[in-house]
C-alpha cells in the first residue's frame, strides 16, 4: 500500500530525517507537557493500572472487584447496565431484558454499599462510567462513605459525566443539552467546594474513536467539548483554577503503534497551549491528565487470542505516550464480557510492560524521534484545525444540534470499514490468514434469574423506607431543578432516604423533559 492509503491515518514519509522535524521536545513536566505531565513519570511511578469491571448484581461485581485487587490492580473502574446509564430502575418495563448485562445493576445507595464491601473506599480509587445519572451516583459514592465513616475528602476517583459525547457517539442521554450542562457545572461546583479528591469529569474521546473517528478527530472533538464546558462553568461564576486541575480525560489506543503514541503526546501540548490561549490557565489546569482504555473496536471474535497481541500493542502505546491509568481488554471480550481468566491475563498484560519491558527506566523515550515528532505536530495542527472549525460554527453544543460531529465520524467509519471488506486493510484472522477453527463459546450468566433478583431487590427497598420521607426528598428535586439553585444537596438527601436512581431520574425528567436528536 503506497503513502496515503490506509483510511484513518496520517500519511507519513517512508523514512523520516531532519527535514521531517526540527523542534525541540522540551522537558518533561514542564509546560506545554509534550513529554509528560510529571518530571519522572514512570521512573517515579508507574500509570495506575485500573481494570474495568461490571456486570449482573452489586455482589457478582464486587467478587471480580476483589479478585482484580488480589491479583495485583491498583484502582477500580465500574462499568454500569444500561437501566442504571438510563436511569431506570431494574423493574421498570424499559429495563427489561437489560438488567445486568453491560455492566452492574445498581437501583439504591444499598446496592452501591454491596459493590464496595470490603473494599476501602479512603485507601483505593473509583473510576464510574457513568453520564446522565453521574451526579446521583457521586451522591451515592459520598453517602457510602457517610456510613462507612469515610469523609468526603478521602474518597478519590472519577465520574465521566460527558454528555457531549453520549449526544455525539453513545446515546445514553436523558435530558436536553442545557439541563444537561447545568447538572455538570453543578457537580464541578460541588466537587469543589466540598475539597474532594474526585476528577468530576472524565472528557471521553474513548467512545468517539470506538463510533469510528480518526485519531486526529478524536484529539479535536475531545478537546472541543472540553473547552464548552470550560466556558459553562466560568459563566457559571466558577473560575478555572477551582475546576480545571480536577479535569481529566480518557482516549482510545488503537493497532498503529507510533501514531497513538503520538496522538497521545499531541493533545496533552494542544491542551496546555489552548487553556493558556484562551482562560489564561495556571500549569495545573494546562496538565492534561487521562485514562487509556484499548480499543474494543478492534478486537475480533475470529481467532481471539490475537486480541492479546492487539492488546498488548495498545498498552505500549498508551504507556509510550505518558498515561496515568490504563485499562486492557480481556481477548474474549468480542464474544462475551470476560471471563476471569482472560481479565487476569489483560492485568498481567499491563504489570509486564511495566515491571519487565523497561518503561520505568527513563521518560518519554520516543522524544526526538524524527517520525514520531513528525507526527505529533501533524496530529496538533490538524486537530487545532477541527476545533477552530467547531468554534467558527458556536462551539461544541452547535456541532451537535447540526450533526457536524455524527457526520464526520460516520464518514470516517465508512471509510475504514470499506477499506478493511475490500482488503486494502489487513486484519488478521479476519480479511487474512483465516482459519475455519470455529471460537470457543464463553459461559454466559443467567441474565433472568439476575434480573428476577434484583427487580426484587428494589421493591424490597422502596418497602421498607420510609416513603414519606423519600417522597418529600424528590419533591424537593423537583423546585430545585425548575429553579437555578445547586441540585447536589437535594440529590444527596433523596438518596439517604432510599429514593431509588429511576426516582430520582424520573422527578428531573418531568421538570426538564427528555433530549431528542
Amino acid at each position: 500500500m503506497s503513502d496515503g492509503e490506509h483510511p484513518g491515518l496520517l500519511p507519513v514519509p517512508r523514512v523520516a530525517g531532519p527535514a521531517d522535524w526540527h523542534g525541540n521536545a522540551g522537558t518533561p513536566g514542564q509546560w506545554p507537557y509534550t513529554r509528560g505531565v510529571q518530571p519522572t513519570m514512570y521512573t517515579g511511578r508507574l500509570w495506575t493500572m485500573r481494570q474495568y469491571a461490571g456486570f449482573g448484581t452489586a455482589e457478582d461485581t464486587n467478587r471480580r472487584f476483589r479478585l482484580l485487587l488480589a491479583a495485583g490492580q491498583t484502582g477500580l473502574s465500574t462499568a454500569f447496565d444500561l437501566p442504571t446509564q438510563m436511569g431506570y430502575d431494574s423493574d421498570h418495563p424499559m429495563a427489561a431484558g437489560e438488567v445486568g448485562r453491560v455492566g452492574v445493576a445498581i437501583d439504591t445507595v444499598d446496592d452501591l454499599a454491596t459493590l464496595f464491601r470490603e473494599i476501602p473506599l479512603d485507601r483505593v480509587s473509583t473510576s464510574m462510567t457513568i453520564n446522565a445519572t453521574a451526579g446521583i451516583l457521586l451522591a451515592m459514592y459520598v453517602v457510602v462513605g457517610e456510613e462507612q465513616g469515610v469523609a468526603r475528602t478521602q474518597l478519590s476517583g472519577t465520574i465521566q459525566n460527558d454528555l457531549l459525547k453520549e449526544y455525539i457517539a453513545r446515546g445514553t442521554y436523558i435530558y436536553p443539552a442545557e439541563p444537561s450542562l447545568r447538572l455538570i457545572t453543578d457537580i464541578f461546583r460541588f466537587v469543589a467546594d466540598e475539597g474532594m479528591n474526585v476528577n468530576p469529569i472524565s472528557i471521553s474521546g474513548y467512545h468517539i474513536r470506538e463510533a469510528g473517528a480518526t485519531a486526529v478527530q478524536e484529539v479535536a472533538f475531545t478537546l472541543a467539548n472540553a473547552l464548552e464546558y470550560c466556558r459553562r462553568a466560568i459563566a457559571a461564576g466558577l473560575p478555572i483554577e477551582r475546576f480545571g486541575p480536577r479535569l481529566s480525560f480518557f482516549f482510545a489506543a488503537h493497532n498503529d503503534l507510533f501514531e497513538e503514541a503520538a496522538k497521545f503526546r499531541a493533545a496533552r501540548r494542544l491542551w496546555a497551549r489552548l487553556t493558556r490561549e484562551r482562560f489564561g490557565a495556571d500549569d495545573q489546569t494546562a496538565k492534561l491528565r487521562f485514562h487509556t482504555q484499548t480499543g474494543g473496536v478492534t478486537l475480533q471474535a475470529q481467532q481471539p487470542l490475537n486480541n492479546v497481541v492487539r492488546v498488548t500493542v495498545q498498552a505500549l502505546a498508551a504507556t509510550l505516550g505518558g498515561t496515568q491509568s490504563l485499562h486492557t481488554n480481556g481477548y474474549d471480550e468480542a464474544l462475551s464480557l470476560p471471563t476471569p481468566e482472560a481479565a487476569t491475563l489483560a492485568l498481567r498484560t499491563q504489570q509486564i510492560l511495566g515491571y519487565e519491558s523497561g518503561l520505568d527506566r527513563t521518560v518519554d523515550p520516543l522524544a526526538g524521534s524524527y517520525y514520531v515528532e513528525h507526527l505529533t505536530d501533524r496530529i496538533e495542527s490538524e486537530a487545532r484545525t477541527l476545533i477552530e472549525a467547531i468554534d467558527a460554527m458556536g462551539g461544541a453544543v452547535r456541532a451537535v444540534e447540526t450533526g457536524y460531529y455524527q457526520e464526520a465520524i460516520g464518514q470516517a467509519a465508512y471509510e475504514l470499514q470499506k477499506a478493511q471488506e475490500d482488503g486494502r486493510i489487513t486484519v488478521v484472522g479476519v480479511n487474512k490468514f483465516t482459519s475455519d477453527e470455529p471460537a470457543a463459546p464463553n459461559a454466559v450468566p443467567d441474565y433472568s434469574a439476575l434480573e428476577i433478583r434484583q427487580r426484587a431487590s428494589v421493591a424490597a427497598a422502596r418497602a421498607t423506607r420510609d416513603r414519606d420521607r423519600a417522597s418529600a426528598t424528590l419533591r424537593a428535586i423537583a423546585a430545585m431543578a425548575a429553579g437555578t439553585g445547586s441540585l447536589m444537596p437535594a440529590i444527596l438527601d433523596a438518596v439517604r432516604a432510599r429514593a431509588t436512581i429511576g426516582e430520582i431520574s424520573d422527578t428531573l425528567r418531568q421538570v426538564w423533559g427528555v433530549y431528542r436528536p
